[in-house]
């Protein structure tokens, strides 16, 4: 996907680093997003092995159910989204494409019960003869994790290699694959993950188990996936917990639209940004370094 000079922004910081966007949140299909990298992996290893329905799970605006739902859809399979919560009187956003899009829905009361539902869901399709296949929250998986590398490669096809890149973290399967590409590659790159909800502690854990299991799904050495780029994640801009604006996301909102005239999601690219924005304004980043700032999408959670 396109990469974009933020040079507006850049300019209403007061200069600095010089800041770009990856747009992954212009990807076509099903509104972009970061989910339809991996879903392009995970997604044909389902076709391979003959699935005809996709299962996942989420919240009632999960951007990762509804890009499963898209992916679905545009492979002529069906989808099942077992959703913590109730339906709403009247879908909005995320919610709404799912309806659309003609995916089964099956509530589930917590966060908790959204695994045993994927199971029970399973077995209930297999009895009736379909062949389901189940989809981890986020398809954050080894497998699903090698569409990052990908975009790492796609990546240093448009830019030279960048000494920064910000992104929104959370299920660590985008992280997973960023740092895992760029220690294949060698590149100096700093990988920041800003954190939408977890402890930096959880997350780093997480990344670090995503990036051991892709050894035998890109066949190389555990040793060329376990040196070089740092696992780096910042919990400070959470706020008061996930999917809770803070006057940092909302400006962040604010200030990329009307100087770079896109869109930023609430829950997980506001916060990200808002990293951004202080690492400049703090001088973390210092004058003649490169920061990408690798745009995961989530924009249709504006309209929920």
């Amino acid at each position: 996907m396109a990469l974009d000079p933020m040079t507006r922004l850049s300019e209403r910081l007061g200069g600095g680093p010089r800041l770009f966007v990856k747009r992954d949140d212009a990807i076509p299909l099903g509104f972009g997003g970061n989910k339809i990298r991996k879903l392009a992996f995970v997604a044909a290893r389902a076709q391979a092995e003959g699935a005809d329905t996709l299962i996942t799970a989420g919240g009632v605006q999960s951007n990762h159910a509804r890009a499963t739902a898209s992916t679905a859809a545009h492979l002529g399979m069906r989808a099942v989204l077992v959703i913590n919560g109730r339906p709403q009187d009247k879908p909005s956003a995320n919610a709404l494409l799912d309806s659309i899009l003609g995916a089964e829905i099956v509530y589930v009361g917590s966060r908790d019960e959204r695994t045993p539902g994927m199971r029970r869901v399973a077995e209930r399709l297999k009895g009736e003869g379909r062949k389901p296949f189940v989809i981890p929250i986020g398809a954050s998986t080894p497998l699903g994790a090698v569409g990052f590398v990908q975009g790492i490669l796609e990546l240093i096809d448009q830019i030279a290699p960048p000494d920064f890149i910000f992104h929104a973290t959370s299920s660590a399967g985008t992280q997973a694959g960023l740092v895992a590409g760029c220690r294949l590659l060698g590149l100096p790159t700093r990988v920041i993950g800003i954190s939408a909800d977890e402890s930096a502690a959880v997350i780093q854990s997480e990344v670090r188990g995503i990036i051991e299991g892709m050894k035998d799904v890109l066949d190389v050495k555990a040793d060329d996936l376990a040196k070089g780029t740092p696992i780096e994640i910042d919990d400070t801009f959470v706020g008061e917990g996930y999917g809770i604006p803070t006057p940092a996301s909302r400006e962040a909102i604010e200030i990329t639209a009307r100087t770079e005239g896109f869109f930023l999601d609430p829950t997980y690219t506001a916060k990200a940004m808002a990293g951004l924005i202080a690492y400049v304004r703090q001088q973390r980043l210092k004058e003649g370094e490169t920061a990408v700032f690798w745009h995961t999408g989530g924009q249709v959670g504006l309209f929920a």
